[in-house]
């Protein structure tokens, strides 16, 4: 089993920043990418931002420039520092990680989501 919890979410005024954190825990042996989605209210699930064990990072162009995507020194850990946000950024977003475990399966595991509102 593979659980991943995140944290940081909340409520912040328009041009605001926040910081997501997700650690991965559990039967891993290895994890390829890491990332970040999130969903609107009546929208379909899209991708943020992902990062690989090497350290590339990918961005959907409606947040390139604002925000950064990091993996943490354990490897198992991935930050989302948001800046500049804007009220279309409101969503819940959801950790996603690519994990080999150690029954040498290879597996999407994601986190419970965490809300993200920017409003005045």
């Amino acid at each position: 089993q593979v659980q991943l919890v995140e944290s940081g979410g909340g409520l912040v005024q328009p041009g605001g920043s926040l910081r997501l954190s997700c650690a991965a825990s559990g039967s891993i042996f290895s994890i390829n990418a890491m990332g970040w989605y999130r969903q609107a209210p009546e929208k379909q699930r899209e991708l943020v931002a992902t990062i690989t064990s090497g350290g590339i990072a990918n961005y959907a162009d409606s947040v390139k420039g604002r925000f950064t995507v990091s993996r943490g020194n354990a490897k198992n850990t991935v930050y989302l520092q948001m800046d500049s946000l804007k009220p279309e950024d409101t969503a819940v977003y959801y950790c996603n990680a690519n994990v080999r475990s150690v029954f040498f399966h290879t597996d999407d595991y994601w986190g419970q989501g965490t809300q993200v509102t920017v409003s005045s």
